[in-house]
């Protein structure tokens, strides 16, 4: 225990003079990662709208209206089943040639795959390739995905100066919500046309204008610097000699079980808010279909506003303090957001679904973007991020649409159990939480992960 507090302590003497100062390579990996995360919502979104209001009758026609946005939901969960594979390839390759390498080989299979969905023929033209091709596509595009926020989070977690991790790291969600916004106005702008367009070319052309945002990500993630923190690492191991995933395996195995459980909660109700909720104000409140895409973007946007303004907060308060009480909160208002939706009323269902984005859906990752890396320390960081966020995101995000809709299948459409499914994941991600360290300001050249007492002040800057 003394040799361990001993190297920490001098890990930390020299702390100060490692911490990055370069003021326009922290704007450029700012905004790296916030465009890099705008494309990977923005594929998401376009694509859970679509799952919801329109795929089931491109591509799953044969099936009754119900199985039809079960199947949806099916296709949807296979991206989130393919991040944890992406993270593991792309992991590897972070921690051996670097973070920007990933971002930028990442960044093209997303759009690639996001383009192609809307090259790809329905089931009227092809009959069963119709399913396959769109189950293809979007394995890809969750493939592309399993390493994008997690390098994106670790690379400006590694950048930004002692004081300004938490504010500046959260920016990565203030590009999912402004993905996510993106994403609204696209299908506000496509719903518009005329019903028999829509279904032709319409939902195409929201699909191929993805190739924008790709291609301006990708001018300026060529433009970024590596992080000073492998830079630094390099040339005390060789990395490039090591086996990333094997030092993950024997000396980080625990955290990142704690962080898959840590986030389990936060993905759920995330997607849930985001993707289900959707079909639920359709199909079972009967709402409008072009009532929500509004909706969607009022929420987006204040949610691109919440991901900033709690990162700022945490630190200042804490990593742990913050994601305590927004999960905390999270545990208990699943049973408000299902009668209020009942209502109907437009004002309290926009109310509702504005706090699901802004807490759910990006408050507590905000504050996750500079946590989970300061969790881990430097020999596997990229890694321990990735493995930890992707594999939460199959028993999270990946399928909570899915188990919802059949949740409310099973229980003739009572919310109930979705409600408690909902609060029953999230106590888990805030009793976990509730056993990790403070983790703000922490040295993040120390090759340990994170210890009680490693904390530092937030007054400490550079």
């Amino acid at each position: 225990m003394t040799q361990v507090s001993s190297s920490v302590s001098e890990a930390n003497m020299g702390a100060e003079t490692m911490e990055p100062t370069d003021a326009a390579n922290v704007r450029r990996a700012a905004l790296a990662g916030l465009i890099g995360t705008m494309l990977e919502n923005y594929d998401f979104v376009i694509y859970g709208t679509a799952s919801a209001l329109i795929f089931s009758k491109l591509f799953f026609p044969t099936i009754s209206p119900a199985a039809g946005m079960i199947a949806s939901f099916g296709a949807y969960a296979i991206g989130f089943l393919a991040r944890p594979l992406g993270g593991l390839f792309f992991s590897h390759y972070g921690e051996k040639y670097g973070r920007k390498w990933v971002l930028v080989t990442t960044l093209f299979l997303m759009g690639g795959a996001t383009f192609a969905i809307g090259c790809l023929p329905t089931y009227d033209a092809v009959g069963l390739w119709a399913p396959l091709l769109l189950v293809l596509c979007r394995f890809m595009q969750g493939f592309g995905a399993g390493a994008e926020q997690s390098g994106g989070a670790t690379l400006l977690t590694e950048t930004a100066p002692l004081g300004q991790r938490g504010r500046l790291s959260s920016l990565i969600m203030v590009g999912a919500a402004m993905g996510t916004a993106l994403g609204a106005i696209a299908w506000i702008a496509a719903q518009q046309l005329p019903n028999e367009t829509l279904m032709t070319w319409g939902w195409r052309a929201i699909f191929w204008s993805s190739i924008i945002v790709t291609i301006a990500a990708f001018v300026i993630r060529m433009k970024l610097a590596e992080s000073p923190v492998f830079i630094e690492l390099k040339k005390k191991v060789n990395v490039e000699a090591q086996a990333p995933l094997k030092v993950v395996a024997r000396h980080g195995t625990k955290n990142v079980l704690k962080i898959i459980f840590m986030n389990w909660g936060v993905s759920t109700q995330s997607y849930t808010y985001q993707v289900f909720l959707v079909s639920y104000l359709v199909t079972v409140v009967g709402v409008d279909t072009h009532f929500v895409p509004p909706v969607q973007l009022a929420a987006a946007i204040a949610a691109s506003f919440a991901a900033y303004l709690t990162g700022m907060l945490s630190d200042r308060f804490g990593r742990r303090t913050m994601t305590l009480a927004l999960t905390g909160l999270l545990v208990v208002t699943p049973f408000i957001t299902f009668p209020g939706l009942n209502t109907g009323s437009p004002t309290l269902i926009t109310i509702i679904i504005v706090f699901g984005y802004m807490v759910a859906a990006q408050g507590v990752t905000g504050v996750h973007m500079s946590f989970f890396p300061e969790i881990f320390g430097n020999r596997y960081r990229y890694a321990g991020v990735t493995l930890g966020r992707e594999f939460s995101a199959i028993i999270g995000g990946g399928i909570a649409p899915l188990l919802c809709a059949s949740l409310l299948a099973w229980f003739a459409n009572s919310w109930v159990p979705v409600a408690i499914y909902m609060a029953l994941t999230m106590l888990v991600s805030f009793l976990v939480t509730f056993s990790l360290p403070e983790t703000v300001n922490r040295d993040l050249n120390v090759p340990t992960d994170a210890q009680w007492g490693e904390a530092r002040p937030s007054s400490a800057k550079v």
